[in-house]
């Protein structure tokens, strides 16, 4: 199957981690087609508009969108509004889905893998905010939008996410003794959700005050499987949680939608050291890998991210990881990775993709993870591991 992957590189480092993962996603052998349209800061002082229509639809035809980082201005500007923010509006992206997970780098802590997934389309950054009074007296108010529906759907994806990856425990972050209408509706609908489940092994699901949520991030992280909150609160904990899987500059995150996804690195523009070739590109592919698992092209992904593991364990680091490796040296490290030490094959019983070692051996036997087939190496090229099927001799009776 091919596929239509619309680029959003965008402002800064953008411009160079994009194009990465870009060449990531080649090397994995992955059949598509790859668009390119406008978005960010750069993009409204050329044309009035940081999210332009052709933009939207250019996202709207692909199957996925991969996008860069997304500058801003530093002073108010009329008529400029995050493109991020329009975007998840447009495309009702009201999941953001981000992974953290102990990084194979020297001193980090062990144990941590968890996911904090986010309401993307309400709280107080969907509200909208106005301003009263006079100029040496204002008032500012910002309005904190929560529904039974987006509370509903957030709790049902998170409770799906759960189950198909196998998590044990969701925790309900909120903050309900103090926001009792708002945060106490969040809360009485995802209980409500978890506590239909059906089957004799249902998720487990607590909750915490976010406050205390925030504590337990700090002081006991592995303590977390799944996260689900609402959209400040998530934005600030899958910020905080990323500093356990490396800091920003490792962390990716995917918006999801019923039938649109947009997947990024969480790091900004950085335009100090943006076009110095220095940007780590690691954070933009794992995005990519986010992407590929979207797509069903699990066996992909999981290839992207053991190559992005062993930059890290060789010690490919970048500048924001103590390192001296430039944007291009790390992503040759990536490719070599992929295209030498791995070989990614077809299955011919049931056409799943297959990830090997490069150090096969002719006549050996490999087992189908899907199908169960046992399968025969039958060639050892260095550009392609040819597979056939076991064939069973006839004995007789």
């Amino acid at each position: 199957m091919s596929y239509i992957i619309c680029l959003l590189p965008g402002d800064g480092i953008g411009q160079e981690v994009i194009p990465a993962a870009r060449a990531a996603l080649i090397a994995t052998g992955l059949r598509c087609r790859f668009v390119e349209a406008d978005i960010g800061w750069a993009c409204f002082q050329r044309r009035g508009t940081a999210l332009p229509n052709e933009t939207l639809t250019a996202v709207r035809q692909a199957d996925v969108t991969l996008l860069g980082a997304v500058g801003s201005p530093s002073h108010r500007v009329t008529g400029y509004r995050s493109p991020v923010v329009g975007l998840r509006q447009a495309l009702d992206l009201y999941a953001c889905v981000r992974p953290v997970r102990t990084p194979p780098l020297e001193g980090q802590r062990p144990g941590i893998d968890m996911v904090v997934i986010r309401e993307n389309s309400e709280g107080l950054y969907a509200g909208g905010e106005e301003v009263t009074g006079a100029p040496d007296d204002r008032r500012a108010v910002a309005h904190r939008i929560i529904t039974s529906h987006g509370s509903r759907r957030i709790a049902q994806f998170a409770l799906d996410y759960a189950q198909h990856h196998r998590r044990q425990r969701v925790t309900l972050v909120h903050k309900a003794n103090v926001l009792r209408e708002s945060c106490g509706l969040f809360r009485e609908t995802v209980l409500a959700v978890f506590a239909g489940q059906v089957g004799t092994n249902p998720v487990v699901v607590d909750e915490l005050l976010v406050d205390t949520a925030a504590y337990h991030m700090v002081r006991s992280p592995e303590r977390f499987d799944v996260i689900v909150t609402t959209n400040l609160f998530g934005d600030i904990l899958s910020d905080a949680a990323s500093a356990w899987g490396g800091g920003l500059g490792l962390a990716a995150s995917a918006n999801i939608g019923a039938e649109r996804a947009v997947f990024e690195p969480v790091h900004g523009s950085a335009p100090d050291i943006a076009g110095r070739g220095i940007a780590n590109p690691l954070a933009a592919i794992s995005a990519a890998a986010l992407l590929l698992d979207y797509l069903g092209e699990t066996s992909r992904g999981d290839r992207l991210r053991t190559a992005v593991d062993a930059a890290l364990r060789a010690g490919i680091h970048t500048p924001d990881l103590g390192g001296a490796a430039t944007t291009a040296e790390v992503l040759a490290f990536v490719i070599t990775h992929l295209t030498e030490e791995n070989s990614a094959m077809t299955c011919p019983e049931c056409e799943a993709t297959l990830t090997l070692p490069a150090d096969l051996i002719e006549g050996e036997i490999v087992p189908c993870p899907d199908c169960g087939a046992e399968l025969e190496v039958t060639s050892t090229s260095p550009v392609q591991l040819q597979l056939a099927p076991m064939v069973e001799e006839d004995w007789g009776e």
